[in-house]
C-alpha cells in the first residue's frame, strides 16, 4: 500500500502540477489503533507555481481524491496551512507529528515542528477535542447496547484534554502513550488494554452490551472538561512576518530543486 499511496502522489503532482512538501498517515493508523480492515487517511501540504497564486480571482486551496473504499487522500495549499497553523489547528498540528510518513520535502515538516509548541493554543486543542469527544459520545454511545469500537474515538480526545490540562502542550499522536502516560486506574486499563487487543486483532467490535468502567470514565471526564474549557485563554504570539517568509521561501524552493 505504501507504494500504491507514493505513485498517488505523484500522479497528483502531475495532474495538478503542484509540488508536495509532506505526505503522511492521520486517522485510526496514525493514532495506533486501526483495525485489520482499517483505511488510509492520507493528508498532504502542497505548493503551487508562482503564477497560480498571482491571480485577481480566489482559488479552491484543497486536492481531494477519494481513491477507494481503502484509500483516502487530501491535501491543503501552503497557505491554507499556513493560516490555520497560525490560528494552532489541531488537525494540522496531528499532521505534522504523524509517525508515518510517505513524503517529507525540503525540510518544511521539520520547521513547522519546531515551531508548533510556541504557537500552540491549549483553549482552541482543548475545544477541538472536547467537541469531538462529545460528538462521538452523543452518536455511538447511547443506550445499553453501543458500538464499542467508538469508544476509542471518544477516549482519546478526552485523553488528549487531560494531557492539555495537564502538560499544557500538544499532545502525543499516539492512544498508547496517552494512556500509559494518563490512566492509573487498574480496571479502566485492563478495559482499555483488552478492547485494543480485540481491535487491532480483527474482532467485530459493533453493537455489544456498554462497557460500564470505561463508560463512568467518559461521563466523569466529559463533565469536567465541559466545566473548565472555559477557563482557558488564548496567548498565541503573532507570527505572520515568520509565516508569510517561509510562505515565500518554500514557494522558490519548491520550484527551483
Amino acid at each position: 500500500m505504501q507504494e500504491l499511496i507514493k505513485q498517488k502522489l505523484r500522479e497528483i503532482e502531475n495532474e495538478h502540477e503542484l509540488k508536495v512538501l509532506f505526505a503522511v498517515e492521520s486517522g485510526s493508523r496514525a493514532w495506533g489503533f486501526p483495525s485489520q480492515d482499517s483505511d488510509y487517511d492520507v493528508r498532504f501540504v502542497y505548493v503551487r507555481k508562482p503564477e497560480w497564486y498571482l491571480s485577481i480571482d480566489d482559488k479552491r486551496d484543497v486536492v481531494e481524491l477519494p481513491i477507494d473504499e481503502r484509500l483516502d487522500i487530501n491535501g491543503w495549499d501552503i497557505r491554507k496551512a499556513l493560516k490555520l497553523f497560525r490560528k494552532s489547528n489541531p488537525a494540522l498540528h496531528e499532521w505534522l507529528a504523524s509517525g508515518i510518513v510517505y513524503r517529507d520535502e525540503l525540510g518544511f515538516r521539520a520547521e513547522l515542528l519546531q515551531m508548533g509548541n510556541e504557537l500552540f493554543s491549549p483553549k482552541t486543542a482543548m475545544l477541538h477535542y472536547l467537541s469531538m469527544a462529545k460528538g462521538n459520545y452523543r452518536k455511538d454511545l447511547q443506550g445499553d447496547c453501543v458500538r464499542i469500537k467508538t469508544y476509542f474515538y471518544v477516549l482519546r480526545p478526552l485523553l488528549a484534554c487531560e494531557w492539555i490540562h495537564k502538560y499544557r502542550t500538544n499532545p502525543p499522536l499516539l492512544f498508547q502513550h496517552l494512556v500509559d502516560e494518563l490512566v492509573t486506574d487498574a480496571d479502566l486499563r485492563r478495559e482499555i488494554d483488552e478492547l485494543l487487543r480485540r481491535k487491532m486483532a480483527g474482532d467485530e467490535l459493533d453493537l455489544e452490551p456498554r462497557i460500564e468502567v470505561i463508560h463512568a470514565y467518559i461521563d466523569e471526564k466529559l463533565e469536567k472538561w465541559s466545566a473548565c474549557a472555559s477557563e482557558y485563554t488564548d496567548s498565541i504570539p503573532d507570527c505572520t512576518a515568520r509565516l508569510d517568509a517561509l510562505y515565500r521561501r518554500y514557494l522558490r524552493l519548491a520550484w527551483t530543486k
